[in-house]
């Protein structure tokens, strides 16, 4: 079911007109490997980073995204569900303890599978368009999994549809694909923080480098609940 959504997200009357009204554009694209499985890791400033990021790479791929998405009621929920199903989004509970676990072993399965998952590793969306500190859960899924990291960033998609938006702009977007990053001299670490936190911060300034963002060492999900409160 998901390569038959994610068939029309490219093939069908959804991709082509994406592309003529936001002509998205990439570059760097043959950074992706033809085939066998690897971890695409992405900055996220909004909701349509999972739209436009699949809809330009030249394989298939599979988020993790949070399950409230696909719960959501009505006919706006039906649409929701819809747009991260054609996008390769997998359910995932993000509140922690054996919900991460769960999380981590659901990205291995689709790496087993020889496929590319996507990563948001700052965790959330970022409130105000800038890049924020890395989760370390991103670190754990690379040593697990022994697979090329490839760095990418997404360009002009807050500008479409800031963080609390309804509708769209029409506005030009792109992303950015950098070169694969290898951790190999790591493998066998997995139990360290600091050599996790290392991997996760090297990430995210390879993200930093390609999106040209201003960084900021907190988390985007502390900012987001303070601005919430």
């Amino acid at each position: 079911m998901t390569a038959a959504f994610y068939w029309i997200l490219k093939n069908g009357l959804l991709g082509p007109l994406l592309r003529t009204v936001f002509r998205p554009w990439v570059k760097g694209a043959t950074n992706i490997p033809k085939s066998g499985p690897a971890i695409v890791v992405c900055n996220h400033v909004s909701f349509v980073d999972s739209v436009f990021l699949p809809l330009v790479l030249p394989r298939q791929m599979s988020f993790l995204a949070k399950s409230d998405y696909f719960t959501g009621k009505g006919m706006k929920g039906f649409f929701i569900r819809m747009f991260m199903t054609a996008a390769g989004q997998l359910p995932i509970d993000r509140t922690g303890g054996k919900a991460s676990e769960a999380s981590l072993n659901t990205g291995l399965r689709v790496i087993s599978e020889g496929r590319l998952l996507g990563i948001y590793p700052e965790g959330t969306r970022s409130p105000d368009g800038r890049m924020y500190r890395g989760r370390t859960g991103v670190a754990r899924m690379v040593l697990e999994a022994q697979v090329p990291v490839i760095p990418t960033a997404v360009v002009g998609t807050r500008e479409v549809m800031p963080l609390g938006a309804k509708m769209p702009k029409v506005k030009r977007v792109g992303v950015v694909v950098g070169q694969p990053l290898d951790f190999s001299r790591f493998h066998g670490m997995d139990s360290d923080r600091f050599v996790l936190r290392a991997i996760t911060d090297e990430i995210i300034y390879e993200m930093n480098r390609l999106s040209q963002q201003e960084y900021v060492d907190v988390y985007a999900s502390g900012v987001r609940s303070q601005l919430a409160n």
